[in-house]
């Protein structure tokens, strides 16, 4: 039997070995709960202090153990609408509703009306006086009042890090999955979803190309879409582009959000009264029910057509621009003595029209911070139709909250992966590597007719996968097809070295031990020079698609020459025969 001997380069290597499977975390698929992966920023659920990587193990004393369990617990939660008796400057109003469903300035004045509260007859410019008996005399006064009575739910949510009691009048704004199996982050190779390379107008600086970056991500985000990686990469002409990553999502949302300018602009004739972003755009209603909803859905011709409309708060600015406008319109009736302005508001994304509003009289010359934002789905069934205006809806929302991009864009490529690609790929990859395994040992013994030399060589290519492993979790490197190539193909290059200090160490033994070792060394660092050299371009090539074979390969080649090289020929030297 072979002793073998603990020297420090070996020593390193296991110490490597045990840093690498504590950066892997395998032991993490054991822990119970669900992942956090996203904390809308200054939502109710960041208030609270909840963030992305925080676990929910428990939700109102029940265990939670995956996604089912805290979906079926929080969708059976529902605040109940409550009376509101709002007393103003023009008289008393009472309805029922959730929320206040109106919100006022520093003197109390109403700016912006919607909901139960417009339909009570509450306006624009009444002041409040006392809400359920409470008075008010500054926006404070109102937000204190609305914090307190505004009905909500209560909710105990026990997390990995400590234990939250919450009052809540909406769902938390957080993006929840399994947790994961380990810290290894797979591509989209392998859990699908969308990738496109998107190439700007002209080359962009790096503010420019920073700010088209933060603008890409915010619309993502806004839209909803999670798991998103947004980076820029070169090719080896220079030019440079931007690569989106988005798990889940189609082609066509990612084409209709990056791929296009998603230029908004509202027209009252020739004269632009708003365009889309934080200038014009105070907030849009999303995700209520009371001012963003699927108006009716109708038969048309061979299909169903459905009707979307959701409202937009303006900035002072815009609305006074509006209001300038309309001030010189004449004023028209319809066949049902509606009264209405000569004009419409005109509402164009990316120049081409999509809607045309008609302005009530009421509102000429009023600088009103409501609007009113429709539009149309189709489809051939009722369903398809709901789908898309639903789709639509959210795609002009998103646009009006984050404005255009700064740059005209293109798309140079397109991919859409399945992820059946991965769950079909990973079985192949994991007997592919199996039978390389094999295959190599089936070789040594072999070539060199000696069983134990299989040892080392094995053990040296699975500690070489596992501190490559290692490294891509610490650095939290997203592991796709080409990465995994990129490892076995340092993990082959290993195989190649380990190969030339066998043969170096059963020379003559006129070469004392040491001099075969820097012999074997003298060629493997002549052969890493070479390797690193040759994966430098790759780096760019392709716009950086192959970057992950040359960041893994690099990686593996580097532990390879100076982590486990050392330690193989010091491990070596036990099996060689004398």
């Amino acid at each position: 039997m072979v002793s073998i001997k603990l020297t420090t380069r070996i020593i390193i290597v296991l110490i490597c070995l045990f840093l690498a499977v504590l950066a892997i975390n395998p032991a993490q698929s054991l822990e119970k709960g669900i992942l956090i992966k996203n904390v809308k920023s200054n939502s109710t659920a960041s208030s609270y202090g909840l963030s992305a990587g925080d676990l929910i193990k428990e939700l109102n004393g029940a265990s939670i153990n995956s996604v089912e369990d805290y979906s079926k617990i929080m969708s059976g939660l529902d605040v109940q609408p409550i009376e509101f008796v709002v007393v103003t400057d023009s008289g008393k109003f009472s309805y029922e509703s959730k929320t206040l469903d109106f919100e006022v300035n520093d003197n109390a004045s109403i700016v912006s009306v919607f909901g139960n509260a417009s339909s009570a007859g509450l306006k624009e410019n009444y002041t409040i006086l006392k809400i359920n008996n409470d008075p008010v005399t500054k926006k404070e006064d109102f937000e204190e009042i609305k914090k307190r009575i505004e009905p909500k739910i209560k909710i105990t949510l026990k997390t990995n890090k400590e234990e939250y009691a919450m009052l809540l009048s909406e769902p938390l704004d957080i993006t929840i999955s399994e947790i994961p199996s380990s810290n290894l982050k797979l591509g989209l190779d392998l859990q699908g979803g969308t990738r496109g390379l998107i190439k700007p107008e002209k080359k962009l600086d790096a503010s420019e190309m920073s700010l088209l970056l933060a603008v890409s991500r915010e619309r993502l985000n806004v839209y909803g879409l999670s798991d998103v990686s947004i980076r820029e990469v070169t090719d080896l002409s220079g030019n440079n582009y931007m690569l989106v990553e988005v798990a889940g999502a189609t082609p066509a949302e990612l084409e209709e959000l990056i791929g296009k300018q998603g230029k908004f602009e509202a027209k009252i004739g020739n004269e632009t009264v708003f365009i889309g972003g934080k200038k014009d755009i105070a907030s849009v209603c999303r995700e209520d029910a009371t001012c963003a909803r699927i108006e009716r859905c109708l038969p048309s011709g061979d299909g169903f057509f459905c009707e979307f409309s959701f409202a937009v708060y303006l900035s002072q600015e815009a609305a006074e621009k509006q209001a300038s406008a309309t001030a010189d319109l004449e004023e028209n009736i319809s066949e049902q003595g509606t009264r209405y302005l000569s004009k419409p508001l005109d509402l164009f994304l990316d120049d081409k029209l999509v809607d045309s509003l008609q302005i009530s009289a009421d509102l000429k010359g009023e600088a009103t911070t409501q609007v009113a934002i429709s539009g149309p789905g189709t489809g051939l069934t009722q369903e398809e139709a709901y789908e898309n205006a639903q789709k639509n809806m959210a795609k002009l929302q998103t646009v009006l909250i984050t404005g255009s991009l700064p740059f005209k864009l293109e798309i140079a490529k397109l991919d859409s992966i399945s992820p059946l690609i991965g769950k079909n790929v990973m079985p192949s990859i994991y007997l592919a590597a199996a039978a390389a395994f094999l295959v190599v040992a089936l070789i040594i013994v072999l070539r060199y007719k000696q069983l134990s030399l299989v040892f080392p060589v094995i053990l040296t290519m699975l500690s070489e996968l596992i501190l490559t492993l290692g490294v891509a979790a610490l650095i939290r490197w997203n592991l796709d097809l080409a990465s995994i190539a990129g490892i076995v193909a340092a993990i082959g290059t290993g195989v190649d070295d380990q190969i030339v200090i066998i043969d170096e160490s059963r020379v003559s033994s006129e070469y004392s031990w040491r001099e075969r070792v820097k012999r074997s060394f003298f060629i493997i660092v002549g052969a890493f020079s070479t390797v690193v050299a040759s994966l430098i371009p790759l780096w760019w090539a392709g716009a950086g698609l192959l970057k992950g074979f040359a960041l893994t390969t690099m990686i593996g080649i580097v532990i390879g020459v100076t982590i486990t090289r050392p330690a193989f020929a010091d491990l070596i030297r036990n099996f060689i025969k004398k």
